[in-house]
């Protein structure tokens, strides 16, 4: 019988397979329950007007809104939990990936890593697109707008509004948006991933990946995240948003081999989150969001493609050895 450190090891092991086949059945059973969890939210949602209609709660929360940070991100946990249970598989407190003990370096990544990269991707789009670059005048239109629509003077100048949503991107997000993304992260990161292990590494988190994109598709007919631009090309938000979520998830998973733990890929998804919109802010005006500047778009996305590609090829980067596993404190639980 294997300890919990053994099966660790083979789980999380040297990414080549090591022999091991798929397990097929525990990978339909996580699948299964995941989409047909969250896609039958996304039909109560459509059923109730789509995304941006619909009956509202207290304080004005939008149904729709409380139903997908709800039930249908949260889909991914339950298929995790159904999948171990209806298989048999246990609850192995190691294999579960909730061990918070862990080695700064991933945490960093998680917390700094996604702002560095959607910054990044935003200045490619205006490097692409000048004239789509406002700079602080695009903040100073953008306040104006709001006091007009809202009849309320904002007491912030330009410059200390942005501050403030810098400051909500890197305290606020982590904190509030984490309780949402630990349904995904738990599931995708936590779950699929290392069933996927026998493929490869690099190979797993490509799959990973795209299955992750295309479990946002419901969601994403209803104009979720590309709103207009959707609707006049249905194909292309459906493709950049699997483009994207493999980006971003080859991150999210590099970050969760690196720790052995899936709650800096929970803080590092809260931040993407929290934060992909502060490049909107720079804006002249509406922009085509299939391209960018936010890392679901098409060029905003390209860094985290370049960092995906940089890992391929480190695949010591990517997933550390013997040593670096201990360094990292993925066997010290």
């Amino acid at each position: 019988m294997q300890t919990g450190t053994e099966r660790r090891r083979t789980e999380w092991g040297s990414g080549l397979g090591d022999g091991e086949r798929l397990q097929r059945r525990r990978i339909a059973v996580f699948l299964g329950v995941t989409f047909g969890a969250s896609w039958a939210t996304a039909g109560v949602i459509y059923a109730l007007g789509g995304i941006g209609a619909g009956p509202t709660l207290a304080l004005g929360i939008p149904l729709w809104l409380v139903l997908l940070a709800g039930p249908y991100m949260w889909g991914p946990a339950v298929g995790h939990v159904a999948a171990r249970w209806l298989t048999d598989e246990g609850f192995d407190r190691g294999e579960l990936l909730l061990r918070v003990r862990t080695r700064p370096f991933p945490w960093i990544l998680g917390w700094i890593g996604p702002l560095v990269l959607i910054l990044a991707g935003a200045a490619l789009y205006f490097l692409v697109f000048p004239g789509r670059f406002g700079g602080m005048a695009a903040v100073v239109d953008l306040l104006a707008t709001v006091e007009a629509q809202t009849g309320q003077e904002i007491p912030l100048s330009p410059s200390a509004f942005l501050a403030v949503q810098i400051v909500q991107a890197l305290v606020a997000a982590p904190l509030l948006n984490s309780v949402a993304t630990f349904g995904e992260e738990f599931g995708w990161r936590a779950y699929l991933l290392p069933k996927l292990a026998p493929l490869g590494w690099r190979r797993a988190l490509v799959v990973h990946g795209v299955v992750w994109g295309v479990w946002h598709w419901p969601v994403i007919a209803m104009g979720y995240n590309y709103g207009l631009a959707y609707t006049a090309a249905p194909w292309l938000g459906l493709v950049a948003m699997t483009v994207a979520t493999v980006g971003l998830g080859i991150f999210l998973g590099w970050i969760t081999l690196r720790s052995g733990s899936v709650f800096p890929a929970v803080v590092g998804h809260a931040m993407i989150n929290g934060s992909a919109g502060l490049a909107t802010l720079f804006a002249t005006a509406v922009p085509n969001p299939v391209f960018g500047p936010t890392p679901v778009g098409l060029i905003g996305v390209v860094p985290w493609l370049v960092v995906a590609a940089v890992l391929f090829v480190r695949t010591d980067w990517l997933y550390p050895s013997e040593t670096g596993r201990a360094k990292y404190g993925t066997e010290n639980v």
